[in-house]
């Protein structure tokens, strides 16, 4: 084998071990995308090309509580005094569509200066580490976990509450945290049940956990929608499309559509517009 041979062979062999590694971590927030995911185990902040959520108009039945998270998402970017949020409530009722939306509307009135970061509730454990990042950016960040809920020895709590109050360092001014969660305690009633009757001490063997929710300055309750309500969705979804259907055979066919999966709310809603649409070969854009 030449020099050359051997020159080329190690060049691919390092472009291979190139691919094969991990992209460095993320040290500075990049300015192109208004959205993040976070990475933990790379520690990287990926790009979000396109953000999965419906205007703020689309949001039918929560009226309150977008209006009470638009206000205070807005003194936020505005750099005012704001609240950590808890979304809880019942299953498909818009908790995380409404934390996308109020982002969206407030990045576009304030030029992208708001930007969205997702955390994965695995992922807490490393806070300090993607606050650290944010910590150093002009911009400001809702830090969103979706789905957010602890159970059994889990104690990937304590880097949330940390952060929320009571830490050192606290959250930074420039990040507010939002989170969803089915559960207004963010456990099972059965596990803080079972922590009170075993527990030495069953006060304080829950005091724990529960204190975490009390962390977020606003609760917005979410809960399952009325008729009249699921109707109103539809009908609004309908006008906004343009699909063709008149309104006593759409809601005919959108309760059945409901009773079949045991509930009403605004995913079933949605999800009974995406079937529409499909029959009709209309695009939802």
């Amino acid at each position: 084998m030449t020099d050359s041979d051997t020159k080329e062979l190690m060049i691919r062999i390092a472009d291979a071990l190139d691919r094969l590694a991990p992209p460095p971590a993320t040290t500075v927030v990049p300015d192109d995308a208004d959205a993040f995911v976070w990475h933990a185990e790379t520690g990287r902040l990926e790009p979000v090309a396109e953000i999965n959520r419906l205007d703020i108009e689309q949001l039918i039945g929560v009226d309150r509580s977008r209006d009470t998270l638009l206000s205070n998402t807005r003194r936020f970017a505005e750099g005012f005094p704001a609240n950590n949020a808890l979304l809880w409530g019942a299953r498909g009722m818009g908790k995380s569509s409404l934390v996308k939306a109020v982002q969206g509307t407030v990045a576009e009135e304030t030029g992208g200066a708001l930007v969205l970061v997702e955390i994965h509730r695995e992922d807490l454990a490393s806070l300090p580490r993607l606050l650290a990042v944010l910590r150093e950016s002009k911009r400001k960040f809702i830090l969103f976990c979706d789905d957010l809920s602890f159970d059994g020895d889990d104690t990937t709590y304590k880097s949330l509450k940390a952060m929320l109050e009571g830490g050192i360092e606290g959250r930074p001014k420039n990040v507010v945290f939002y989170a969803t969660s089915n559960r207004r305690h963010l456990m099972p009633r059965d596990m803080i049940e079972n922590e009170r009757s075993t527990g030495i001490n069953p006060g304080e063997a829950v005091e724990e956990k529960v204190s975490l929710s009390d962390r977020f300055g606003l609760w917005l309750g979410f809960h399952n929608c009325d008729q009249d309500t699921f109707f109103e969705m539809l009908d609004s979804y309908v006008d906004r499309y343009g699909l063709d259907i008149d309104r006593e055979t759409l809601h005919a066919e959108a309760v059945e559509w409901s009773m079949t999966r045991g509930a009403r709310s605004g995913r079933v809603a949605w999800q009974y517009i995406q079937d529409l649409a499909g029959r009709q070969k209309k695009m939802l854009d």
